[in-house]
């Protein structure tokens, strides 16, 4: 007698999806954004914007900030630094000037006071910005730059300059520092540079 099973196969959840490291930003997308914020008046944004890019910080370290930790007195520091909520452990960062000039606009139009988080949530049970509030709106970025939101997420803003600086530089040491890993292989890893590229140049590394 013959019996018969059904079988249901399930698609694994990634089927279809990008899955791991999310792309940087390129260069011309960052551009194309920046005048679209300036020339619509989304200060708030384009504040926001600017300094994930200059920043290189994790979504939860981006979000949490404080008017305090990027300026001195009524004005927007060249230099910050932070302690990562991950690792304890602390991280320079350089503000440039576009950056300088979009967060006193923003602080300036918010009438934000030193203690103040840089980036109020609009929502009343959060103090600051949520880490998903930021990756809803790291989306309308992408939807707007006609992109892929799969290939994009709040960890592209994080590699973004990181990964500039390794190609013209290939300086890994210095994007060590500056995405504030404690090792090396971290750094590999994030980047997605090829192991024997990563050899040869953590050789010519000297620390």
């Amino acid at each position: 007698m013959e019996t018969s099973t059904n079988v249901v196969h399930h698609e694994p959840w990634n089927k279809g999806k990008i899955v791991g490291q999310k792309a940087p930003f390129k260069v011309k997308d960052i551009w194309a954004l920046r005048v679209r914020l300036q020339m619509e008046g989304r200060v708030r944004e384009l504040a926001l914007f600017n300094l994930g890019i200059d920043s290189k910080l994790r979504g939860c370290d981006l979000v949490s900030l404080k008017v305090r930790d990027v300026t001195h007195g009524d004005q927007v520091a060249n230099r910050a630094i932070v302690m990562q909520h991950k690792t304890k452990r602390p991280v320079q960062f350089e503000i440039t000037a576009v950056t300088r000039e979009a967060l006193q606009a923003w602080i300036k139009q918010a009438a934000l006071k030193s203690d103040d988080f840089l980036f109020p949530s609009r929502l009343h049970d959060s103090p600051h910005l949520g880490t998903r509030q930021y990756a809803r709106i790291l989306g309308h970025w992408v939807d707007e730059l006609g992109l892929d939101r799969s290939e994009y997420g709040t960890h592209s803003m994080r590699r973004t300059k990181a990964t500039l600086i390794y190609r013209r530089t290939k300086n890994l040491r210095a994007v060590q520092l500056l995405l504030g890993h404690s090792k090396l292989e971290s750094t590999v890893r994030y980047l997605g540079i090829e192991v024997d590229d990563a050899l040869e140049i953590s050789e010519q590394t000297e620390i």
